[in-house]
């Protein structure tokens, strides 16, 4: 049962803006089954109306990536709902955690800058695990403490800057277990992985 307190409710029409690495802009899979766009599609399923959306995402993105593809984009435009999905790969670049958490805040702050500072309609989304794909079983112990950390971190900032918080994990650790939800590359989330992801958030947020 959703909490109505906790729910997501931007003004309609939706203007969504998505921020990330591989796994907003969807790597592997169709641009129309990624997950920034199949939520799109639900909402407007669910009779929700969506001018528009936009992705600032790129594979091999870190936090600092990230930061200078939003200040490079000149964007100006004020969304009324934003997602905030980064940090796989400062993982993979064995980048440390606390520089992970400065720029988590900056970009999360800047999340919330493009909301029209309506941090309600902001959400991050946990960091899936890739340990449980083919790419990363031979280390996926280590893999998973890690993504742990991580998430351990942006869970904690976002509970403090007051954001929704959409734990995808542990749908991302059926990866070995259900090959169908991994991408035909052995790492990253398939359209039907995207699709639960979209279910979860849907589910409990919006």
């Amino acid at each position: 049962m959703k909490d109505e307190s906790s729910e997501i409710k931007p003004v309609e029409p939706i203007r969504y803006l998505a921020l990330g690495d591989s796994y907003t802009i969807g790597e592997s899979v169709p641009a129309d089954q990624n997950f920034p766009r199949q939520l799109v599609d639900t909402l407007k399923s669910n009779g929700k109306a969506v001018s528009s959306y936009k992705i600032i995402a790129q594979t091999g993105w870190t936090t600092t990536s990230l930061k200078r593809a939003i200040e490079v984009s000149g964007l100006k435009d004020t969304f009324n709902l934003v997602s905030l999905l980064i940090g796989v790969n400062n993982q993979y670049q064995s980048k440390s955690i606390e520089e992970y958490k400065e720029e988590f805040v900056e970009l999360a702050e800047r999340a919330i800058q493009f909301a029209g500072g309506k941090k309600e309609n902001v959400f991050v989304v946990s960091i899936p695990d890739y340990g449980y794909t083919p790419f990363g079983k031979s280390n996926q112990m280590a893999i998973s403490q890690q993504i742990d950390l991580f998430n351990a971190a942006n869970k904690h900032l976002s509970d403090s800057l007051g954001l929704r918080y959409c734990n995808i994990t542990p749908i991302s650790r059926r990866g070995l277990s259900e090959p169908d939800l991994v991408a035909g590359d052995g790492l990253h989330p398939s359209a039907k992985m995207y699709k639960e992801w979209v279910q979860l958030i849907m589910n409990d947020k919006l």
